[in-house]
């Protein structure tokens, strides 16, 4: 398997094998095997609105996430957190391999200059990070459902704000639902560690 370049391992860092579920199951306590064959499909738009499928990065492993830009809680230090992986995933080869998606649970606030906005601070690299919207037509609830589809819910409270958890959801080449990462306290270099042993796997099918 190749090395990261550029990443100081601690001891404690466990690198992904042939048996890359177990391995990471052992390393990273907040690590969730999912293994199925298929991520929920969706078509939504980016900050331009242009239309994006999860389809179109059949050939990338995917670092989805869902949050909006109003959050006043737990959604900046996610998306803090997604910089940093996002960061020493950048920092070798598979930056060319790798979309991170970012999904926001509030379309009616979240308008085009916010999502073209909410990246900078936070870090995140517009190569190869977007943040999507619903499409004209879809109902606003929509990326809500969607996240509900992934077994995570965002559910409206008093102030514009959302009750929510935290999950980073991982999808191989393919399609196929990997893993999820939980919370906010796992270690971003096993999530990259994780990665970096699906992209060393053999590439899935992705004419199917």
């Amino acid at each position: 398997m190749a090395a990261i370049p550029g990443l100081a391992l601690p001891a404690h860092a466990h690198h992904p094998g042939a048996d890359l579920d177990r391995l990471m199951g052992s390393a990273e306590k907040y690590f969730q095997v999912i293994d199925a064959p298929a991520a929920p499909g969706f078509e939504l738009a980016d900050a331009d609105g242009a239309p994006v499928r999860l389809a179109d990065f059949a050939g990338k492993i995917v670092v989805l996430n869902f949050l909006f830009a109003s959050c006043t809680d737990v959604c900046p230090l996610h998306s803090d957190l997604i910089a940093r992986v996002q960061q020493m995933v950048n920092a070798t080869p598979m930056k060319d391999m790798v979309q991170f998606l970012t999904v926001t649970t509030d379309p009616a606030a979240d308008t085009p200059e916010i999502l073209k906005a909410y990246g900078p601070p936070h870090g995140l690299d517009p190569r190869n990070w977007l943040f999507l919207t619903t499409r004209p037509g879809q109902a606003a609830d929509a990326t809500r459902e969607l996240a509900e589809e992934y077994n995570q819910r965002f559910d409206p409270v008093d102030d514009g704000q959302q009750m929510h958890g935290v999950v980073t959801h991982i999808i191989d080449r393919g399609g196929r639902f990997a893993a999820k990462f939980h919370g906010l306290r796992f270690d971003p270099l096993n999530l990259v560690m994780y990665v970096n042993g699906l992209t060393n796997k053999a590439a899935m099918p992705t004419d199917q």
